[in-house]
């Protein structure tokens, strides 16, 4: 038997939408050899086991697979630490070290764009050809679709397919990681069914990604 906290993050300022996340944040519940199955048997975009809260030591599993570094899952791991008390400055999953801040209701983590899944950015000419979107145009496996709803706003309407195994992610944060890092400006990103992101360019290749997190239930899981 396990805890997990099942959350929504990237929601928008009612606390609607945003993508599900399980967080165990004591690790050491699941066995490493169980928890791809677990991942799988949850069927979350992601979900994550923090090894070692106070360090920050996590790692991040889709349905499929083992993932070195997700936008959605850092922002919502991050959000629950400090909820829970045991608030850090960085996360440490495999892909290295990930800065964590807060900024009133937002939390942000930052990252190296090349440690996202290879997204393929696609730009659309219009947001409606965003909206009418039922899947990839093509074979693409993973791709990210936008366009601006208003550029000198630097406001994004997108929409997100990982055909690999989970098909389209209500909010995807190493995306827009990628895409704040591509255009080296600041964004606002409006994903799926009306999930909120902003995304931050660092420079050297790095960018921020922050937004709200709800938490919708603490369970038991029994594996």
């Amino acid at each position: 038997m396990a805890k997990l906290h099942v959350l929504r993050v990237f929601s928008d300022e009612a606390g609607a939408h945003g993508n599900p996340l399980g967080v165990f944040l004591d690790g050491a519940e699941v066995p490493a050899e169980r928890r791809q199955a677990v991942a799988t048997d949850l069927g979350f975009s992601e979900t994550v086991f923090v090894d070692d809260a106070a360090a920050g030591l996590c790692r991040i599993f889709t349905p499929g697979l083992e993932l070195p570094f997700a936008g959605h899952p850092s922002v919502g791991t991050a959000w629950l630490l400090a909820h829970e008390g045991t608030a850090v400055e960085v996360l440490r999953p495999p892909a290295g070290e990930v800065a964590v801040r807060r900024e009133g209701e937002l939390t942000f983590v930052a990252a190296r764009a090349e440690w996202s899944p290879p997204w393929e950015l696609v730009e659309l000419a219009e947001p409606a050809e965003v909206e009418r979107l039922t899947g990839p145009l093509g074979d693409e496996q993973l791709v990210y679709y936008w366009a601006w709803e208003d550029e000198a706003a630097g406001a994004v309407r997108s929409r997100c397919y990982s055909m690999e195994d989970i098909g389209e992610d209500e909010a995807t944060g190493s995306a827009a990681i990628m895409l704040a890092a591509a255009l080296g400006r600041q964004l606002r990103i409006h994903q799926g069914q009306g999930s909120l992101l902003q995304a931050v360019p660092l420079g050297e290749g790095r960018a921020e990604v922050g937004g709200r997190v709800v938490l919708d239930e603490v369970r038991s899981y029994e594996f």
